[in-house]
């Protein structure tokens, strides 16, 4: 035996018998014996389970999704949509049409980082500028090594399996024409686009390691799984309907409305800021830092929609098609931001900046699904809807005292389920689309144009069935990301200004009164930010 001791207690430590001799005497007693036995049998069932559950998982997402004719892609499983590359040759115009789209869907992030930084307040600037970095590059590398295959690799209707790391491609996506790096790219500017609506309910509280990380469960899991259901060769919900199947043209769902609702988990998971006084409680929302370059980011973000809806076609060949989606693509904004304005007009009998912005993006989401499928009247009726529907959904926010700083629920997920829904009734029967976007050879019509309310069911049902998901698994997520005290940034680091804290440096130097390390920005709502003192210039 030997013994070790330090000032304040003794340790004794046994040199132990050797492994086979204690086994020798330990299997001769009955207690022991049944333990080793019930230790083991425990090990084998666990082994046992993990197997079986390796093996389901293997051999459910190496399923193909039902029966399928490979001439109509609405309905292709992974084998048969494959097939239909070798009928379809790579089509320059159209190639370079999907890349000039992209490169316009891409600069909204631009957009973004205006608007949000702009309705946020001036202490927490640089860090909704570095997010929107960060998440765009994170958002590349995680498409780039499996959020394309998950969402438009062939795989079964929940999940796509192929072409992960892009490995082993074909020339072209199969049933476009396009150049399949050409389409990987328009896709991913639109993950990307989902990604960062997030951000924006959630500005001004989130600590940067939780903002990494729950990206990176949304960029890479949330919106591609998800988005496979609707988009993806085989998709359960593309196809379940047949032949009326959910369509979703350029994204009021599959990018709007997810990221809406994980951002309304979000915000929910992570409450309001410190200082945030709801209008029930006598409050309102607090006043953005620099609406001037907030009203630009949305401009870029209209700009930038051009990308968006025109793009989906895939088609630049389809010049009707192409001229009447940016039409319509331009009504519905415009409307959408004049219904916002007149609609809360009345209540202040002040003319809103903010929320005219708002209700022209409320405007673009809302169009983004029935763009192709809908007349220019529809178009304008969608619109002013939407206007409504993102004044109504910003009292709801404050009514159930969630912090949305953006109003990125009711722009994105309250406008985006109203725009899918509004297919089922503007649907005017006369255009037809093919693609992975919801092919429709003979066209179809909404419920004031005599199609009835099939359409209009399938929609509302798609929508809810993406919504509920989308919400379910982020809140969940966010619950996690919290518990383990990474989510939201502690007091002292929001009081005293996110952009010092975590970042280091403000976004606004001396000509504002204050410098860049060693002095914080004033509050924008009369809460103490710190002990530091701003520097006041001659």
């Amino acid at each position: 035996m030997l013994t070790f001791a330090s000032s304040d207690r003794s340790r004794t430590r046994v040199m132990k018998p050797p492994v086979k001799e204690r086994f020798k005497t330990n299997i001769k007693d009955k207690e022991c014996r049944r333990y080793f036995w019930v230790v083991l049998a425990g090990k084998m069932i666990g082994l046992a389970t993990v197997g079986a559950l390796i093996f389901a998982f293997l051999h459910f997402f190496g399923a193909h999704a039902g029966a399928t004719t490979p001439t109509d892609p609405t309905v292709m499983t992974g084998q048969d949509h494959l097939s239909v590359n070798t009928q379809i040759q790579v089509n320059a115009i159209n190639t370079t049409w999907t890349l000039i789209t992209a490169f316009l869907v891409f600069f909204m992030q631009a957009g973004f980082m205006f608007l949000e930084a702009g309705f946020a307040r001036s202490r927490e600037t640089v860090n909704v500028l570095l997010e929107c970095v960060v998440d765009t590059c994170l958002c590349m590398l995680l498409f780039w090594a499996f959020g394309f295959a998950f969402m438009f690799g062939p795989g079964n209707g929940i999940i796509g399996h192929t072409w992960f790391f892009l490995n082993n491609p074909p020339t072209t996506y199969p049933g476009t024409g396009v150049a399949f790096y050409a389409f990987v790219l328009f896709q991913y500017a639109f993950a990307d686009t989902c990604s960062t609506v997030t951000s924006g309910a959630m500005v001004g509280r989130t600590g940067f390691v939780g903002d990494l990380i729950y990206s990176i469960g949304v960029s890479g899991f949330i919106y591609p799984i998800l988005g496979h259901w609707v988009w993806g060769p085989g998709g359960w919900l593309g196809t379940w309907a047949h032949p009326v199947p959910f369509h979703d043209f350029a994204g009021s769902t599959v990018v709007h409305s997810v990221g809406g609702f994980v951002s309304l988990a979000g915000a929910m998971v992570l409450g309001p800021r410190i200082g945030r006084k709801f209008k029930r409680d006598g409050g309102g929302p607090l006043p953005p830092h620099d609406l001037t370059i907030a009203a630009v980011g949305a401009v870029i973000l209209w700009f930038g929609w051009y990308g968006f809806n025109p793009g989906s076609t895939l088609s630049a060949i389809d010049y009707g098609g192409m001229a009447r989606v940016a039409l319509n693509t331009t009504l519905a904004a415009s409307a959408g931001g004049l219904a916002a304005m007149f609609f809360l007009y009345p209540r202040f009998r002040k003319w809103d900046l903010g929320i005219s912005c708002n209700g022209a993006l409320a405007g673009l989401v809302a169009i983004t699904c029935p763009c192709f499928w809908v007349n220019p009247f529809g178009a304008v009726c969608i619109g002013l809807v939407a206007g409504v529907v993102v004044v109504l959904g910003v009292d709801l926010l404050e009514h159930l005292r969630i912090d949305d700083p953006i109003g990125a629920w009711p722009v994105h997920g309250l406008a985006g389920i109203w725009g899918t829904i509004s297919l089922g009734l503007f649907a005017t029967g006369q255009y037809a689309a093919s693609g992975p976007y919801g092919p429709s050879p003979d066209g179809f019509k909404g419920l004031f144009y005599g199609g009835g309310g099939k359409q209009l069911m399938v929609q509302v049902f798609g929508s809810f069935c993406m919504c509920a998901a989308t919400f379910a698994v982020s809140f969940i997520m966010f619950k996690l990301i919290d518990m383990a005290g990474i989510l939201r940034l502690d007091r002292d680091g929001e009081l005293e200004g996110m952009d010092l804290y975590e970042h280091g440096t403000t976004a606004y130097h001396v000509e504002f009164g204050y410098g860049s390390t060693s002095m914080s920005p004033p509050s924008d709502d009369g809460v103490t930010v710190g002990s530091h003192k701003p520097v006041k210039t001659e």
